[in-house]
This record gives structure tokens, sequence and C-alpha cells, in this order.
């Protein structure tokens, strides 16, 4: 067995790579977080597995869709465009089926996965919101973890930094100027160090499953089914396009930045629908009728009548 930085080599013939592993692991571990939050709420644990294995067949379908309908600027500078995709379906070293060669999306795998959980959920007959509820608590976790795959590949990195906690890119894996190792040396003291997206995306997503779990756990009661999924979707949309203006590999059509237009328009849809649901709530026109209630009965006092 041979340990390299992006691969195990078994017999010389047979490749598991890291990434995979690693994002193998993530998704696990967030299913078994998923089916305790389950367990506590004394459903079937066994649909979470159930709706797993329906998402991640579609799942990987949407991330490889979503790199291909729109590529990186680095593909993009090399000829392999939209239009290269579609005209290259047989190729397996670089074209759209060559899962293996890299280039898989997050928007893909999470839409994609969603309509794959989506049709487990109807085939079963389960309420959907509780279900994403779940869904939002585990997400962050998964997505936290599966982040070190990109430190294994060096890639979601972002500008040149000089803070301490920069890290290194070999030149193999820099795209556009920062190929440029005169500018930007790759070795020696005066190395350029990069700004570790990964990790703070990470860092953020750990940050976030923490606060969810809590607001799970402890104040559901007060929410609607549906809006911890809402706050996830809110909280991830904001960093990712922070995150996107130092980001140095992204993907452009018609001169947009097309994570940041799709994480502007999430975040602001789902908190139109938080603000809008609470608006709405049964429970709080209930409580402001009571409390005008009350404020009635305390006008009709004999002291109040009396003054």
């Amino acid at each position: 067995m041979e340990f390299q930085r992006e691969l195990v080599v078994l017999f010389d013939t047979l490749q598991v790579r890291y990434y995979g592993v690693i994002i193998v692991v993530a998704m696990l571990i967030a299913a078994t977080v998923a089916t305790n939050l389950v367990k506590r709420d004394g459903r079937d644990p066994d649909h979470v597995w159930g709706t797993l294995t329906w998402a991640i067949i579609p799942g990987i379908i949407g991330a490889r869709l979503w790199f291909v309908l729109f590529p990186p600027i680095s593909l993009v500078d090399a000829g392999i465009t939209r239009s290269w995709f579609f005209n290259n379906i047989t190729d397996l070293d670089q074209g759209p089926l060559a899962v293996w060669s890299g280039g898989l999306s997050i928007f893909g795998a999470v839409i994609g996965g969603m309509i794959g959980g989506y049709i487990y959920m109807r085939r079963n007959k389960l309420d959907l919101a509780p279900w994403l509820d779940v869904a939002g608590v585990a997400l962050p976790l998964a997505q936290a973890i599966g982040r070190f795959a990109n430190f294994v590949n060096q890639e979601l990195y972002g500008t040149p930094t000089t803070l301490p906690w920069g890290i290194p890119i070999d030149q193999a894996h820099r795209v556009g100027i920062y190929r440029n190792t005169v500018k930007y040396p790759v070795a020696g003291p005066t190395a350029t160090k990069f700004h570790p997206l990964f990790a703070y995306e990470a860092l953020w997503n750990i940050i976030a499953f923490f606060v969810l779990l809590r607001i799970y756990r402890n104040h559901r009661d007060k929410l609607r089914p549906g809006d911890v999924f809402l706050l996830y979707v809110a909280q991830y949309s904001f960093i990712r396009f922070l995150l996107e203006f130092i980001r140095v590999e992204t993907s452009i059509a018609g001169g947009v930045n097309t994570s940041q237009a799709i994480t502007g328009l999430a975040f602001f849809l789902a908190v139109g629908m938080l603000w809008l649901r609470i608006q709405t709530d049964p429970r709080r026109q209930k409580s402001s009728n009571e409390a005008t209630d009350t404020e009635d009965e305390e006008d009709e006092s004999p002291e109040t009548q009396t003054a």
C-alpha cells in the first residue's frame, strides 16, 4: 500500500482517492447525527438512511452537471467551456462523464440530493418540512468535514495573504496569474501563501452546526416546520457570498460570479420566507389576539371606570 498526497494505491491497480473517502465519511457522520435527532423525536431512523441512499446518485449527477454548466475560469481559459463539454461527451479524460477527473459542485450536489430525497419522501408519504429541518442541522457538519477533501486536492483557496495561517499551493494546482512563480514564488522564505478558504468555510460550518443543533433541540417549539432548514440556507448563502470575493477559482457567466448570484438570491429568499412565515404564524396571531383581549379587559376594570 502506497500513500500519496491525493490517493491510496492498492496493489498498483486500485486507486482509492482521499477526496472520495473524506466525502463518504462526511456523509456517514452527518447521517448518524441525523439518525440520533430523528430517534429523539420518536420517528423511524431508517428513513434517514433511505433518504441518503436515494440522494447519493442524483447528488453526484447534480454536482457534475452544475460543474459542466458553470465551469470555473481556469477551464474556460484553457478552452474547456460548456459547449466543449457537450461536444465531447465521450471524452473519458475530461468530458462531462469523467467524474473521476474532478469537478463537482456543492450547489448541484445539494439540489440533486434534495430531488432524490424528495422522491423518497413522497414514495413513503412523509411530511417533508420536519425532515428538511433535520437535514438543515446535519448538512453543515457534512460540509465542514467534506471541505478538508479540498485541502487534500489543494483546491478552494483564496487570494495571496501574509496572514500566519496562509497555506502554500503547488504550481500544478494554481490557476490564472498565480501560475507565475517569479511573481508568486512556490518555495523559499518568500513563498506565496494563500487564504485557506476551505478552512474558513469548514470553521463557519462547524459553528453553524452547533448553533442550528441548539436551535433544533431547544427552540424548535417556537418555530414552524421548515424554519431550521431556511436558517441553514440563509447562513450558508451568507458566508459563501462573502468568501467568493477572495476566491480565485470562480465560475463566471455573463460577467457575473454565478456562485455569488445564486447565494445572494438564496439568502434573500430564505430570509424573506422566514419573515413571512413568522408574520403569518397562527401562534403569533393567537398570542397577539390574547394580548389585545387582556388590554381590553384592563380598560374595562372598575378602577379604570372610576378614574
